[in-house]
């Protein structure tokens, strides 16, 4: 069960990702109009956001399901 809304939740996650980071490129070259010292395709600024945002909704996926496994079905029913 675990996996599964993990998994869920990180199939939104790369997409968001992935279409973010095309929207970003597609922006940048307006913003080197716009800022003095602003370079069109930074690789490592790219991907290094990518990867920090990735990391931080992987774990806002797998903490409330980790928590979610630990209580048990008729606990959670009465409540």
């Amino acid at each position: 069960m675990l996996p599964d809304r993990v998994g869920q939740g990180m199939r939104l996650v790369l997409a968001g990702v992935a279409l973010g980071s095309v929207a970003a490129l597609a922006l940048s070259r307006l913003m080197v109009s716009l800022i003095f010292g602003v370079e069109t395709w930074d690789p490592i600024v790219f991907g290094g956001v990518a990867s920090l945002l990735t990391v931080v909704a992987m774990l806002a996926a797998y903490i409330p399901a980790l928590r979610a496994t630990r209580v048990q079905p008729l606990e959670a029913l009465r409540r």
